[in-house]
């Protein structure tokens, strides 16, 4: 396991963030940061996430290893059903260490409108036994909702009422709500969503860990990673903390033009991961007429796509690097008689190798072509080292969101396309 602190390198904004600009903007930084721990501010009522890797008992993480472990065990094939922070998080931590079982042993739906997808899929699980974790506070989110009844609908053709009732899993609100009321009317099993803790800043708790454990991946490694980022944050105080940091680098930049920032990862099975920090950045800032937008890019396959834009193009964004410091898979890049392709200058060296070096210069030239950027250095892919990041931007997300002037916790914005969709389908 890999247990380095997280490190954020600032080298590529000289000339476009100053010591001067962080004097600046730190009575800003430190009102937010006491705010937060101190839980007096706007969304005040939504700060659960802020400690709840240490509030997490033994008696909840073991329900969860319980029934995950269950379901790993038994596991011919699960679904998980969710939308949003209901699922991205679990997703993006099996995408990353355990990928090879993502549309195998385990399968994701209800995060978008498509019959083409939730027929293919059932036809994908329709010869093998199935599990349904079903993640939703209210139980009638379109499309999560739509999903369920679809697939439950396939499951009651397939089991008894009787064994039905051990293979559907409900994570939804504690007291209320469509699925709790029907989780206690069939029997299913359920784990509580904390009514203080909004969907996206939700990964930590059974909305994550149910998945993640049902994928054989260690829950309390992560917790510890999350709990470790926490603990260097009030013991660094909100000067040296790297969350307060990197919001105040984007809120120096944003203020200075820079309206858009650019994820970019150098391994494709982070791609989650940044769908993820997209809705975490995307909902928490995005109101009242300011956002810095957050988009992503896998490289180095978009630099073949994206990266003549990010070279030339309107200087209007700058980039956050997500770096691995170690990766333990080494393809070694073998010696070939001909050379025709001109790569024996490279024989004997890991792919990483190369790859690690196309990351160091493609920061070098997009700082070149003026594209500040900063990067994200964690250990390696490990749970502990994703706990530690997914505590890392959600901190950093309430930061940057009160430096806007905005409540990080709400989404009021979500309803809009709700309200007209529900006009065009004739919802009573």
């Amino acid at each position: 396991m890999f247990k380095k602190r997280l490190k954020l390198n600032t080298k590529c904004l000289k000339g476009f963030v100053s010591e001067r600009d962080f004097r600046n903007i730190l009575p800003e930084v430190e009102k937010a940061h006491a705010a937060l721990i101190e839980k007096n501010s706007r969304g005040k009522e939504f700060l659960g996430w802020v400690d709840f890797p240490e509030e997490a008992g033994p008696e909840f993480l073991k329900k969860i290893e319980t029934t995950g472990g269950r379901i790993n065990s038994e596991k011919d094939a699960v679904i998980v059903i969710g939308i949003g922070g209901s699922y991205l998080g679990a997703r993006s931590i099996i995408e990353t260490l355990a990928p090879r079982i993502i549309g195998k042993d385990i399968f994701f739906a209800g995060y978008n409108l498509s019959g083409d997808f939730l027929n293919r899929l059932l036809s994908e699980v329709k010869d093998r036994d199935v599990n349904v974790i079903v993640i939703s506070k209210s139980g009638t989110t379109t499309e999560p909702a739509l999903a369920f009844r679809i697939i439950k609908d396939f499951l009651m053709r397939k089991y008894s009422a009787k064994e039905l009732k051990s293979r559907i899993i409900c994570v939804t609100d504690k007291e209320k709500g469509a699925l709790k009321r029907l989780a206690e009317e069939e029997g299913y099993e359920s784990f509580v969503i904390p009514d203080d803790i909004g969907g996206r800043f939700s990964v930590l708790t059974a909305v994550g860990l149910l998945p993640v454990a049902s994928a054989g991946i260690n829950i309390r490694e992560l917790l510890d990673g999350a709990k470790a980022q926490r603990k260097y944050g009030l013991k660094s105080g909100a000067v040296k903390d790297i969350s307060c940091r990197y919001a105040a680098i984007r809120n120096i930049l944003y203020r200075s033009g820079k309206k858009i920032e650019i994820l970019s990862s150098f391994d494709n099975s982070l791609h989650y991961f940044d769908e993820w920090w997209k809705q975490l950045f995307g909902e928490s800032e995005g109101k009242n007429g300011r956002s810095i937008f957050p988009a992503s890019c896998d490289f180095s396959t978009d630099l073949h796509s994206m990266g003549q834009l990010i070279q030339q193009g309107e200087r209007n964004l700058f980039e956050t690097f997500l770096v691995a410091e170690k990766n333990p898979e080494k393809c070694r890049i073998p010696t070939v008689s001909d050379d025709l392709d001109n790569l024996n200058y490279l024989a004997g060296k890991s792919v990483d190798h190369v790859n690690r070096k196309a990351y160091e210069a493609t920061r070098k030239a997009h700082f070149d072509g003026g594209v500040p950027n900063m990067t994200v250095f964690f250990g390696g892919k490990s749970a502990f080292c994703l706990g530690q990041l997914f505590y890392f931007f959600e901190k950093a997300a309430a930061i940057s969101g009160y430096l806007a002037g905005v409540n990080p916790f709400d989404q009021p914005g979500v309803e809009a396309y709700k309200r007209e969709m529900f006009k065009l389908l004739g919802k009573p």
